[in-house]
């Protein structure tokens, strides 16, 4: 099986088998239908013969020996360990011949992932490069060694920084969580709408989310990738394979996989940042274990937006980002792909946020605590004293993005006042006005 031999079969699944994939917690499982055989290592002899047929010239990527990463990681001592995951164990190395600090993943043969998932990776992160994508530095395939080697993240992964956090370890600020967020949607952005035929991710979640100095988002592990949908076609038909709680339901229900199921798993990641839980949490109490299921019935109640918003922040936000960050996840996850946005308009509401300090003066501690409402005079004359007079700027803004500025008090129907229905105007009307410029 050649490179191109490969990108073939990444297109017809009926060639494939699934693995299964552990979850670096636990508590998140994979779908995946039944399997039992673990898949053969290739010799290196035949994986380079197979990089020399037509199409190799795109294969950026180096080659390592396995004796070179075994000495860039003083033979995988457990020092530099840097964490494990379905593939196997990310080692911190050092290239003897650059100097350069790497990441090195070596696959485990007793693992339930295979030579398919690293063929895959080897080649997307080959063909496709992005600032918000890891870089692939390159592979290795001796024998039957499996190790893909990377740039080195030096702040790990987003799940490192969001959740399970020792005592002495400070939380993300609500800047650095848009920010954050932004940039991911920025990678999903490049695979959905520059990348030619389009990638479909896949395994979006925040132990994929990996952090470079300054808190830039890059998106890894390719494994899964798939090619999207080309033509007059509307989905691709594929095995089920992905981490559960971030599955999209139709994908999970059918196996019908648009890019559409990428911006599903993306609002639970936004979700996960705003409200600080995980996707499943078995820990919580009875019917809070799902994240989108406990958030649902909250998105209806804009009085109860402060509560979604995670502890740890202690009220260090600012309450019109926290409304527009959750009407844009409550759009990500809607059960119906349809309803859901284009990632373009995501990345333009986020970008935006992320561009927003949190000033104390400006914008006072919240409370998590339901309070009663403020009466609407009341509450116009306190807002004009916070913000003395910026009010009218902050509107030029949002209109020139795109976003709608909600109000906690706005009259009309409940549904019309809802984060769904004001994200689902906002993206019309960034749709209209693309039409009209065009």
């Amino acid at each position: 099986m050649g490179w191109f031999s490969c990108y073939g079969s990444f297109k017809e699944d009926k060639k494939l088998k699934p693995r299964k994939k552990e979850s670096k917690q636990g508590a998140s499982s994979h779908y995946h239908q039944e399997r039992q055989e673990k898949p053969k290592a290739k010799p290196s002899e035949e994986i380079r013969k197979e990089g020399s047929k037509e199409g190799s010239q795109h294969i950026a990527a180096q080659t390592f020996t396995f004796r070179e990463l075994a000495a860039a990681t003083k033979n995988f001592r457990p020092e530099c360990l840097l964490g494990e995951g379905g593939f196997g164990r990310v080692y911190k190395g050092r290239l003897e011949t650059t100097g350069q600090v790497v990441a090195v993943k070596q696959l485990d043969r007793n693992g339930l992932q295979g030579n398919r998932e690293f063929l895959v990776e080897v080649l997307m992160l080959s063909l496709l490069h992005h600032e918000n994508l890891v870089n692939l530095i390159g592979y290795c395939a001796d024998g039957d060694q499996r190790l893909l080697v990377y740039e080195y993240m030096p702040l790990g992964s987003l799940e490192d920084h969001l959740h399970d956090l020792p005592p002495d370890k400070e939380t993300l600020d609500w800047k650095t969580r848009m920010k954050i967020a932004a940039g991911a949607a920025k990678g999903l952005e490049y695979l959905h709408d520059k990348a030619n035929p389009p990638v479909i991710y896949r395994d979006l979640k925040c132990s994929n989310i990996l952090l470079d100095e300054g808190f830039h988002a890059k998106l890894s592990d390719f494994g899964l990738a798939k090619l999207g949908p080309v033509g007059d076609k509307t989905h691709v038909s594929t095995r089920v394979m992905g981490t559960y709680g971030y599955c999209a339901p139709e994908y999970a229900m059918t196996g019908q996989l648009t890019i559409k199921s990428d911006v599903y798993s993306f609002g639970v990641v936004l979700l996960e940042l705003i409200t600080g839980r995980k996707a499943i949490d078995n820990s919580k109490s009875a019917g809070e274990h799902n994240l989108v299921a406990w958030a649902r019935p909250l998105f209806k109640d804009r009085r109860k937006f402060p509560q979604m918003a995670d502890p740890l922040l202690q009220g260090r936000y600012p309450m019109r980002g926290l409304y527009q960050a959750l009407a844009v996840a409550a759009m990500c996850v809607q059960e119906q792909a349809t309803m859901r946005p284009l990632i373009a308009d995501v990345v333009t509401a986020l970008t935006y946020l992320a561009s927003q300090t949190y000033d104390p003066e400006t914008h006072p501690v919240q409370s998590t605590h339901l309070s009663p409402p403020t009466p609407p005079r009341a509450k116009k004359d306190n807002e004009k004293k916070l913000s003395g007079g910026s009010d009218k700027k902050n509107a030029r803004v949002n209109s020139r993005v795109g976003i709608r500025s909600p109000s906690i008090h706005a009259q009309g129907s409940p549904d019309q006042n809802s984060p769904v229905h004001e994200a689902k105007t906002w993206t019309e009307n960034r749709g209209e006005r693309k039409r009209g410029n065009t």
